[in-house]
């Protein structure tokens, strides 16, 4: 990876993951067998999800999991409801998931504590196995990611979405053997980064993008949109290629760039409809993905499609990292931004 002075803490935490990744796998077993098997046991008719920010995408990528691979009826909590309006909803016979880096988020703890005081079993997926959070839920899940000190989110994100996998895994019987490879697989798209780095120029002037993509690749696209978002300072905006098609899609030219992960799989598959018709708006669109799409980053074969998203973000990382600093910023420091947003 290249060598920077403005964004090398970034950079830095970004290069750790595939390490990272093979801690989790190697060191996290007990502790994701014990939460699977309450789990289990438990046999929720419903899962609940509760995060903020970039977790809040980790939380729709475990969605997808729930509702494809376990077969559950899944949703994403307001917080606001039970911090805000003080609502106390029936939660018996649901399990409430809340994901986040610090475990420090007053308004999920809030909710946590709300949820379990209603009847659910609460699972906390935090970075911080002393948070507030951890021990407002009734199990804790750590996703060994180690301190992070950049303030844009990168390995504590790809953390979570494995440790979230494995865990649904397990609680559908499963091993979570299907995600040995991803740390050699990240290995070769981190090779990459010369290349990744090198299409940043061609965004140094963009005031407006748009990212998108479908099934397990949506969370990617609206990640990818926060990291522009808070590190380039550009304005990004995230949709499902499938909404993208209808209002949107007026809204895009050639001076509005498009990222589009197609990933091999379903939801690659289902994208075919769209580029034709952002080709046909002039726009000027880079694809992360398959080869068969024609992706200007090829991503490495070797990981189901529910695995696709670990390696699908770590361009996008990058790319943000760089454009960044082509725009003369430091994702290190972007402004007005601290690790930790308390909301209520």
């Amino acid at each position: 990876m290249t060598t920077l002075t403005a964004g090398g803490r970034m950079a830095a935490e970004i290069a750790e993951q595939p390490a990272q990744w093979r801690t989790l796998l190697t060191d996290a077993g007990p502790e994701l067998d014990s939460v699977a098997a309450a789990i289990r046991r438990y046999d929720p008719h419903t899962v609940l999800l509760v995060a903020r920010g970039t977790s809040d995408h980790a939380a729709l990528y475990a969605k997808y999991l729930v509702e494809i691979k376990l077969g559950k009826a899944a949703g994403l909590v307001s917080p606001s409801t039970m911090t805000a309006y003080g609502a106390r909803p029936e939660f018996r016979g649901v399990l409430m998931l809340a994901v986040s880096q610090s475990g420090g988020s007053p308004d999920l703890v809030r909710s946590i504590e709300v949820a379990r005081d209603c009847g659910a079993l609460t699972v906390a997926v935090t970075n911080n196995a002393a948070s507030d959070l951890a021990r407002a839920a009734t199990a804790h899940v750590d996703v060994l990611a180690g301190p992070e000190r950049a303030v844009a989110a990168t390995k504590s994100y790809t953390a979570q979405l494995l440790a979230l996998h494995q865990l649904l895994d397990r609680v559908g019987g499963g091993t979570g053997g299907a995600a040995a490879a991803l740390p050699d697989l990240a290995d070769a798209v981190l090779d990459r980064g010369g290349a990744i780095a090198a299409l940043a120029s061609r965004y140094r002037f963009a005031q407006r993008m748009v990212t998108t993509g479908r099934g397990y690749s949506y969370p990617t696209a609206r990640e990818a949109a926060l990291k522009l978002m808070e590190t380039a300072y550009l304005s990004a905006q995230a949709f499902s290629a499938a909404d993208l098609l209808h209002g949107p899609l007026a809204m895009i030219d050639p001076q509005v760039p498009v990222l589009a992960v197609v990933a091999d799989g379903i939801g690659g598959r289902a994208m075919a409809p769209v580029l034709p018709r952002l080709a046909e708006r002039g726009a000027d669109v880079c694809v992360v993905g398959s080869a068969a799409a024609g992706a200007h980053v090829v991503l490495p074969q070797g990981a189901p499609e529910e695995l696709s998203p670990l390696l699908e973000i770590l361009p996008f990382q990058l790319l943000a990292l760089h454009v960044a600093v082509e725009r003369g910023g430091d994702p290190d420091a972007p402004r007005g931004l601290a690790k930790v947003t308390e909301t209520l």
